[in-house]
């Protein structure tokens, strides 16, 4: 039995990581703003993590082996929270994203459009920091999740105290209801309504991964590995946007069409003009196991058509 701690864990592929880590016996604690309690048997703590006097307050004296931070997206959080946990364990985990390899929002290395990118095209340990810009804007905070996430990483890993591992998350699907980006219904209310989907010219492959598969990941992160660093969590296989409405057709019973749009000008979900797919193989050395992506999605898409309360025309 492991000590662990849950930074967010009240929806989505969070919430079943709480509820799989409960179910194995360990001891959790979950610690949120106080709009959502967890599962019984899982002690809650109430605290704005932006707070880091109402933070360390609702920690008192507690030590974990293992912080797991689902909702970290600054690098003023990342600042709270290392100086909050420092002492309190050995071990932090933070989701992060495919986002940070994004070419569009950093300045990284090249790399061609049929090599997926390895961790180290981001290094967390050289990143540059900039505590003073407006992360605390809503607005500003959204146009730079790559950045702040980026940063976030960079905060845990030069701050030490403990070891440090980001889960860098392909697009996320799967769960019906409780997917709640409304990516894939997207998706799968267009193609039922016989709507065009809006696609790049030459729309480049991306990567995904299952809720489940993801929880299951960073319960392996938090509690059957030791290793540091970032590590990429993706199903195997690519697929580009064309792919994905293909399947969603096929179990709807439709033909996708399509609009092209013109350069700068807003697509689909999951259409991308420039490349920036995960390569999974540090997790697979590690010793995580990944389904593919051709053997889940079409079941992730049976949910979302099952979900979706708009009528087929």
């Amino acid at each position: 039995m492991q000590r662990i701690c849950v930074i967010g864990g009240s929806r989505y592929f969070g919430k079943l990581l709480v509820e799989r880590l409960h179910a194995a016996g360990h001891q959790v604690t979950v610690l949120n703003r106080g709009s959502t309690r967890p599962p019984a048997g899982v002690e809650h703590l109430v605290a704005d993590r932006d707070d880091e006097a109402s933070l360390v307050a609702a920690l008192g004296s507690r030590t974990f082996d293992t912080v797991v931070d689902q909702i970290c997206y600054t690098p003023v959080q990342a600042a709270i929270a290392a100086r909050a946990f420092a002492g309190r364990t050995r071990r932090y985990v933070m989701t992060s994203t495919i986002e940070v390899y994004d070419p569009a929002t950093a300045a990284l290395p090249a790399v061609p459009a049929s090599t997926p990118v390895p961790e180290e095209n981001v290094d967390p340990a050289s990143w540059s920091v900039a505590t003073d810009l407006p992360w605390h804007d809503e607005a500003y905070l959204e146009a730079h999740y790559a950045e702040g996430k980026r940063q976030a990483e960079a905060v845990f890993t030069q701050a030490g105290g403990f070891t440090f591992a980001s889960v860098r998350s392909a697009h996320v699907l799967g769960g019906g209801t409780r997917e709640f980006t409304g990516r894939l219904a997207h998706y799968t209310e267009r193609i039922r309504r016989g709507e065009q989907i809006a696609v790049h010219a030459e729309a480049l492959p991306t990567v995904f991964i299952h809720w489940a598969e993801l929880a299951g990941l960073l319960l392996w992160a938090s509690t059957g590995t030791e290793f540091g660093g970032p590590v990429n969590a993706c199903s195997d296989g690519l697929l580009d946007v064309r792919d994905l409405a293909t399947i969603v057709a096929a179990q709807a019973g439709r033909t996708p069409a399509y609009r092209v749009v013109s350069a700068g000008e807003p697509a689909s979900p999951f259409s991308f003009d420039r490349h920036y797919a995960m390569n999974n193989t540090r997790a697979k050395e590690l010793g995580f196991t990944f389904s593919r992506v051709e053997d889940w999605l079409p079941g992730a898409v049976a949910e979302a058509l099952t979900a979706s309360t708009t009528p087929a025309q």
